[in-house]
């Protein structure tokens, strides 16, 4: 029995597959794996890589943290943002990634830690998740799970 699987935003769905085999998801204490009759399941995510498999094939988006809720037949992942891997413009994201470093170099009574922080871990996510969809040999290869 396959998943259904649905990411959405405050914006809008993201995702929907009715086959899923598989999803993973990073949540605050490590990344878990849902397949089909996974027992019911929330849990807080934070930003990461989101894989969603459908017939063999890895779908990948990256996401800023939200909640994950599984049942038996169902995964809703609830992100406060999700991309798509080929939907990613690695060059803002390259760009992003540089302002939150050069925030984090300046002097710190004149930086909030905090925001820059996670603006840096977005931007590196979103390079990372591009990456898989690119083909690039900097890609980290895919799990076998």
């Amino acid at each position: 029995m396959p998943l259904e699987v649905d990411v959405t935003t405050p914006e809008r769905l993201v995702l929907s597959a009715k086959d899923a085999e598989m999803v993973i998801v990073p949540g605050v204490l490590g990344e878990m794996g849902i397949l089909p009759n996974h027992t019911h399941l929330l849990s807080p995510l934070k930003a990461g890589k989101v894989a969603v498999t459908v017939k063999g094939e890895e779908r990948h988006l990256a996401v800023s943290g939200g909640f994950v809720e599984a049942s038996p037949e169902r995964v809703h992942i609830l992100a406060e943002t999700a991309e798509p891997a080929e939907k990613i413009d690695s060059e803002r994201a390259e760009r992003a990634k540089e302002r939150a470093e050069q925030r984090l170099a300046g002097p710190p009574e004149e930086v909030n830690i905090a925001r820059a922080q996670a603006a840096l871990a977005r931007a590196v996510n979103r390079l990372a998740v591009a990456e898989l969809a690119s083909g690039s040999p900097h890609a980290s290869p895919r799990r076998n799970v």
